[in-house]
């Protein structure tokens, strides 16, 4: 990937709050579910309850897919992001600890929020394998497909 392309990912990660999450529930169908995020350069993560549909179809099948984007009235406006990513549980105290830093630095109201039960709540890692960038100021649909 070269540097414009990351820079314009990282861009988009930074300007949003929220994404799109798609799993694979047991009976095959999709599960989309709209969640808060925080990035770490290309490394995306997001809080869920340790008993949700999510998790439990993250834990049968790992590969994920999701958006990143926002509504425009001026079409040539839009940008975005869809990646093919995998997803596992956060279970590295460092890490958890980064990622809770990371939380309250993007979403200060966190503070003020009760705190999960122990063993309710699990951060997940998804790591992008494939990205395809949308960029309709290069001409309508316009997207560019790049491995990480």
């Amino acid at each position: 990937m070269d540097r414009e392309t990351e820079a314009f990912i990282l861009d988009i990660l930074r300007q949003h709050n929220i994404l799109t999450l798609a799993t694979v529930r047991e009976d095959g169908f999709p599960q989309a579910t709209t969640v808060g995020y925080i990035s770490d350069g290309l490394s995306l993560y997001v809080g869920c309850g340790a008993d949700s549909q999510k998790l439990r179809n993250i834990d049968r099948c790992n590969k994920v897919s999701l958006t990143v984007d926002h509504d425009e009235d001026d079409w040539s406006r839009i940008r975005g992001l869809s990646m093919g990513a995998t997803a596992e549980v956060v279970t590295d105290p460092a890490e958890i600890a980064r990622v809770i830093e990371l939380i309250l630095a993007k979403f200060p109201q966190f503070k003020s929020m009760p705190k999960p039960e122990p063993g309710s709540f699990a951060f997940l890692k998804i790591t992008p394998k494939v990205i395809s960038v949308l960029d309709y100021s290069k001409g309508f649909g316009h997207t560019a497909l790049v491995g990480v």
